[in-house]
């Protein structure tokens, strides 16, 4: 990389000069998170990679071939349950680099971090690609799981702390924007991997090697051109008209700053951990079974058929697969929008107000399924999970600005990542309590229809432990903000100073921007949103049909 070339990426040429737009920075970050997200949305590859040798039907590996010798067995097909690993290295590794390197990134800057996530995610999907035309599953948990999981979470953190800054009156709606787009990845991502699949697949081949190469491609122009149209806020900048609330109006929300390094003794910051990981744990193991687990709990009355779930036939049961998959969509809707409904509220309302009603209301929801369900009331029990789902993306949306009234905002990006981990945790074990519960259930002969009703229960119970942490949640203590000269030190390594004594030379003289750069720029991701807006529509139609 020439020297030029590493310079446009310094923190300092990203300052923003007099006249720039801040609405320019949510386009930047959405087309960073729209590209990243397609990691919700991977297991559109897993049925054909499970039959990538046999092509029409998967070559079943033999007793003897376990796990490791799948790793590099070119002789058998993956199974699926092999392949769902892939989908947890995503999320552990997303957390626990985020952790990592979450301090790097803020002194770094959000354009050199977005195009180090760049490569990493967009060079996983091309050793991923690798993978499977050699049949070495080894180099796709390399690729997409290990490389790929570091550009998540790089990619996922970058624009926290800078649209905050940019942000500093609407501090959740802007955060609700960007990680709105994380949950709509895998709407766009999911539908066209598929048409690719399609165009791509052949009498010798299921055309996943070429739609990775094909995604890896267009995902890097998207994200690089993110990554460059990121700039960050001069020292001191604050948005026109605006003045900062004194600092007794709102004891939850501090004009001081906490260093990331100290954010593990703090009590405020494991109760916040809790927060997210019981919002998280019980959301994403009902998201992971919600397909299964109408169909079992409801059976033929989804379709106008008086019988249960193991009465059905096979043209039945498709029929049933089929709405179950709209409900599956309009879960993903709810989803994307709570994010930013959510987040957007609690600007409002505050962040500590948010979270009791998420809650309070998502507690109550859980409770009622089992009634609902009972009661065959099939679209008051749809509509609970939609409101819980909504509320499980509107906690990821909210948490950072939580973050940021707290701890500040110097180094809100470093400690959002370290409590990604709560994320990491909960990707295990929200799944784990709905997967061994309904199988516990089961072996004791409870019928299906009845064997979720214990796991509401139990969800229910995680969010009264979540609501009891947000209500002990208080303003810190003096002694763990920074000094004066603390922050002043951080603000040099942070390259802040550059807004004061090298603004002339690091940022442009006017940095004004046309109206139609701005409609481009938006267009650029809203056209692909809503394409993928759409697609899940045509599939929420067949629920409601």
């Amino acid at each position: 990389m020439s020297s030029s070339l590493a310079s446009l990426l310094d923190k300092e040429r990203t300052i923003a000069g007099p006249g720039f737009n801040r609405w320019l920075v949510p386009p930047a970050a959405l087309a960073i998170h729209l590209c990243i997200g397609m990691a919700y949305g991977f297991s559109v590859f897993w049925l054909p990679l499970s039959k990538a040798l046999g092509i029409d039907k998967a070559i079943t590996c033999g007793p003897e071939v376990g796990f490791w010798a799948q790793l590099s067995s070119t002789r058998c097909d993956w199974p699926i349950s092999t392949l769902g690993w892939m989908y947890t290295l995503f999320f552990v590794l997303l957390g626990s680099s985020a952790a990592l390197w979450g301090s790097w990134l803020e002194r770094a800057g959000p354009r050199k971090a977005g195009v180090v996530a760049a490569l990493c995610w967009c060079g996983g999907l091309l050793i991923s690609a690798l993978g499977v035309h050699l049949h070495q599953f080894w180099l796709m948990l390399l690729g997409s799981g290990v490389i790929g999981g570091i550009g998540l979470g790089l990619g996922y953190i970058s624009p926290v702390s800078t649209l905050i800054k940019w942000f500093p009156d609407r501090r959740g709606m802007a955060t609700g924007m960007a990680i709105m787009g994380f949950g709509g990845g895998a709407m766009i991502g999911s539908p066209l991997a598929a048409e690719l699949m399609n165009h791509f697949a052949g009498p010798s081949d299921v055309g996943v090697t070429q739609t990775l190469v094909v995604l890896a491609l267009v995902y890097l122009v998207f994200m690089l051109a993110g990554a460059l149209g990121y700039r960050v806020p001069e020292a001191g900048w604050k948005p026109a008209g605006w003045t900062p609330p004194a600092p007794a109006a709102n004891a939850m929300i501090t004009q001081r700053h906490v260093h990331a390094r100290k954010v593990w003794g703090i009590a405020q910051f494991w109760l916040l951990w809790m927060v997210l990981c019981m919002n998280v744990s019980a959301g994403i193991g009902v998201i992971g079974m919600a397909s299964p687990m109408l169909q079992e709990v409801f059976g033929g009355a989804l379709i106008g058929v008086t019988k249960k779930f193991g009465e059905l036939d096979g043209a039945e049961l498709a029929a049933m697969a089929s709405v179950a998959a709209g409900f599956t969509a309009l879960l993903s809707l709810f989803n994307i929008g709570g994010r930013f409904v959510w987040a957007s509220l609690s600007d409002k309302i505050g962040r500590k107000s948010t979270y009791a009603l998420f809650f309070v209301l998502g507690g109550l929801l859980y409770v009622s399924a089992p009634a609902s369900a009972a009661a065959g009331h099939i679209v008051l029990f749809v509509a609970a999970f939609c409101l819980i789902v909504s509320m499980y993306g509107g906690g990821f949306a909210t948490v950072p600005a939580y973050l940021a009234d707290l701890f500040g905002t110097q180094m809100v990006g470093a400690i959002h990542g370290r409590l990604l981990t709560a994320w990491a945790t909960a990707g295990v074990l929200g799944p784990v309590v709905v997967n061994y519960m309904r199988e516990y259930q089961l072996a004791l002969g409870l019928p299906r229809d009845q064997v979720y009703n214990q796991t509401m229960y139990i969800l229910a119970g995680m969010l009264v432990i979540g609501l009891v942490c947000n209500l002990m949640v208080r303003p810190l203590a003096d002694k763990w903000f920074m000094t004066d000269a603390e922050l002043a030190a951080e603000k040099r390594l942070a390259h802040e100073k550059s807004a004061v004594s090298e603004a002339a030379s690091a940022r442009p003289a006017h940095d004004s921007v046309s109206p139609a750069v701005l409609a481009l720029a938006w267009a650029a991701v809203g056209l692909p949103l809503a394409w993928g807006v759409y697609r899940t529509l045509q599939s929420v139609a067949k629920f409601f049909a």
